[in-house]
């Protein structure tokens, strides 16, 4: 089993062993309303999604790699790469709320991103958020990331309006 662990943090595959805690922050309105996917409105719908990445895990041409972040023993979140075949990775993550502005989701995204540099050989990310998601925007910038784009259309679930989407970028 992969594990990747930081000063404060444990990155470990995320499945459905964590459906409590990922339904917890997944149904949750104010923690999801940036998100294009969420919230899920069922525990079904969290099901299914944990179903996939277990099924991901399981394959022998994986390409999206869903980690559960764990702070002390708890999973508080989850932070993901997907490798497309020109090996650039987008990065992912969300955080339950009771977690936000202490740093985790950047402490959690460097160490994927060193993780799929050296044994994903990936040497391009990007990552996408909603304009007004600060808390997601800047996490890309402390990361290095650059905004690349500004983009038009995007809709999240929770929505009924089109909204701004920021591109980021990171060359390695």
């Amino acid at each position: 089993m992969i594990e990747i662990e930081t000063r404060r943090l444990v990155l470990r595959p995320l499945g459905m062993q964590y459906l409590e805690t990922v339904h917890e922050y997944a149904s949750d309105i104010e923690n999801t309303k940036y998100m294009v996917f969420l919230p899920n409105d069922t525990i079904e719908e969290t099901i299914e999604f944990l179903q996939s990445v277990d099924k991901e895990w399981a394959s022998e041409a994986q390409c999206s790699y869903e980690f559960a972040i764990l702070f002390e023993d708890k999973q508080i979140g989850a932070v993901s790469v997907c490798v497309d075949e020109n090996s650039t990775g987008e990065l992912g993550w969300i955080l339950h709320k009771n977690y936000w502005r202490q740093g985790f989701a950047c402490e959690a995204a460097k160490a994927l991103v060193e993780y799929a540099r050296n044994e994903l050989g990936v040497k391009h990310f990007i990552a996408h958020c909603d304009a007004e998601n600060i808390g997601s925007y800047k996490t890309m910038e402390k990361l290095g990331m650059i905004r690349t784009a500004v983009n038009e259309g995007r809709k999240n679930k929770s929505s009924h309006e089109e909204r701004l989407e920021y591109q980021y970028e990171m060359k390695c």
